[in-house]
C-alpha cells in the first residue's frame, strides 16, 4: 500500500526524494502518526509536499492510493451529534427523515452501514447520477453524495448542503493554490501586483506626509510641530497589453476578458493601452477584439506615441501558420505594411526593451510541430498563462536588466 503510495505521489508530479520518503518511513517506525490515517495525512504531508502549490496534487495521490478515505472514527463527531439528536437543525420532520432513510435500505443511520453501501455504490457505479434515491450522486436522497436531502452520510465532493455529512471525500479544498492551473480574474490580480515601480517625480501637487522630513524639520526648530509634505509616490509603470483574438483564441476569450479587467482593476498604473491582433502583429492593431478592418491604429504610430518605457505583454498561442510569419502577404485579413509578421515582431523587440509573450496553450521546449511558436520563443521570454508562468513573466518585466 504505502510502495504505491509513493509511485501514486510520483506520477502526480510530486518531487519525493528518497530521503525524505525514508524520514516518512522512520516517522511511522516512532509511531508518530498514532495508527490513524488522518494523522498519517498531516504527517506525510508535512514531510513529503515542499509548497502549498502541491497540496492538490498530494491530495490526489492520496485519495487515489487509500481509495479517499480521509477520515476515520475519531472525527465523526457531527455524526454523534446527529445520533443523540441535541444539535439537529430540523431541516425535516422525523417521519420523512425516517422513511428517505428507508428508501435507502437504512431504516436507522448507522455509520458502518452507510460506509459498506457507500463502498458498494463506488465499486458498481459507471455513471453520473443526480437527484436519485440509490446511487452516489447530488441533489438526491441517497448517504452519499452532496447538496442532498440525506441527513448525515458521506459528502463526496461538491458544497456542503446540510452540514451533516460524516466524510469529506474528493473535496480538492487545495485545487486554487496549484501554480500549474489556469488563471482567474483573482490571480491575474495578485500577479499583477508585482508590476509596480513607485515614483514620487511626477507633476502632482505635495499632499502626502513625510513623516521622516517633519521629524528632522521639528527637532531642527527647537520642537516645534514643522509639517513637511511630499509628493505621493504612485506606481510608474506605463503597461502595453497586446491580445490575440479570433480563430484558434476562441477557446480562451473568457481567459483574456479576465486578464483585460484585471489590468484595468490592478494599481492603477501610470498608463495602461491595450490593443488586438489575429495571429501575428503587422501593420495595423485592431482596437477591440473582433477586429474588424478600419477600427484600428498603425502599429507605426503605436512606435511614435508610446515610449519604449512601455513594459509589454503579448498574449496569445503562437499557432500560425508558417506563411503568416515569414510571407509578406502573409496577413489574410488586413495589410502587412509591406513587412512580414517576423518583420513587424523584431520591430516590436527593437521598440520597447521589456517584452513577455504568455501562451495558454504553450508546448513544453521546442516542439519542431509548432514551428512558429519555437520561433518566437527565441525572439521573447514566453511562459505558460498558468499561475506560475504568469508570476515568472512578471518577475522578468521588473528586473532592471
Amino acid at each position: 500500500m504505502f510502495s504505491t503510495f509513493f509511485y501514486t505521489c510520483k506520477a502526480k508530479g510530486l518531487a519525493i526524494t528518497l530521503s525524505e520518503w525514508l524520514t516518512l518511513q522512520e516517522a511511522l517506525d516512532k509511531g508518530l502518526c498514532n495508527s490513524s490515517l488522518t494523522e498519517f495525512y498531516y504527517l506525510a504531508r508535512m514531510i513529503l509536499v515542499k509548497s502549498e502549490t502541491d497540496f492538490d496534487k498530494f491530495d490526489m495521490a492520496f485519495e487515489e492510493a487509500f481509495k479517499g478515505i480521509m477520515s476515520e472514527n475519531e472525527i465523526s463527531k457531527n455524526m454523534m451529534k446527529w445520533l443523540d439528536k441535541s444539535e439537529l437543525i430540523d431541516m425535516v420532520d422525523e417521519e420523512e427523515r425516517y422513511r428517505m432513510n428507508e428508501q435507502d435500505g437504512i431504516a436507522f443511520i448507522d455509520k458502518d452501514e452507510v460506509e459498506a453501501k457507500f463502498k458498494e455504490r463506488l465499486r458498481d457505479q459507471d455513471s453520473e447520477h443526480n437527484g436519485g434515491s440509490f446511487w452516489i450522486g447530488s441533489m438526491g436522497k441517497t448517504a452519499f453524495g452532496n447538496m442532498g436531502g440525506f441527513m448525515g452520510g458521506i459528502r463526496v465532493g461538491g458544497t456542503t448542503g446540510y452540514q451533516s455529512a460524516f466524510q469529506v471525500i474528493g473535496a480538492r479544498k487545495y485545487r486554487d493554490f496549484r501554480d500549474d492551473r489556469m488563471l482567474d480574474n483573482r490571480q491575474f490580480q495578485l500577479a499583477f501586483r508585482k508590476l509596480r515601480q513607485f515614483s514620487s517625480r511626477l507633476d502632482i501637487p505635495k499632499t502626502e506626509l513625510d513623516i521622516d522630513g517633519t521629524i528632522d524639520k521639528t527637532c531642527n526648530n527647537g520642537g516645534y510641530l514643522q509639517i513637511v509634505m511630499d509628493k505621493p509616490r504612485k506606481n510608474a509603470v506605463k503597461l502595453l497589453l497586446l491580445m490575440d483574438s479570433g480563430g484558434t483564441m476562441i477557446p480562451f476569450s473568457s481567459l483574456l476578458n479576465e486578464l483585460f479587467q484585471a489590468v484595468h482593476k490592478s494599481n492603477h498604473y501610470k498608463d495602461v493601452k491595450t490593443y488586438y491582433f489575429h495571429n501575428c502583429i503587422y501593420s495595423k492593431l485592431y482596437k477591440t477584439p473582433e477586429c474588424e478592418n478600419g477600427d484600428w491604429i498603425d502599429t507605426e504610430w503605436m512606435f511614435r506615441n508610446l515610449d519604449s518605457d512601455y513594459k509589454v505583454i503579448v498574449v496569445g498561442d503562437a499557432a500560425m501558420a508558417p506563411e503568416e510569419l515569414y510571407s509578406e502577404s502573409g496577413n489574410y485579413r488586413g495589410p502587412n505594411g509591406g513587412l512580414a509578421g517576423w518583420e513587424w515582431l523584431q520591430l516590436l523587440k527593437r521598440h520597447y526593451k521589456k517584452i513577455v509573450w504568455l501562451n495558454p496553450k504553450m508546448a513544453p521546449g521546442h516542439a519542431p510541430w509548432r514551428e512558429a511558436e519555437t520561433a518566437i520563443k527565441g525572439l521573447f521570454p514566453m511562459y505558460k498563462l498558468t499561475v506560475d508562468g504568469l508570476n515568472q513573466a512578471m518577475i522578468k518585466l521588473m528586473l532592471n536588466k
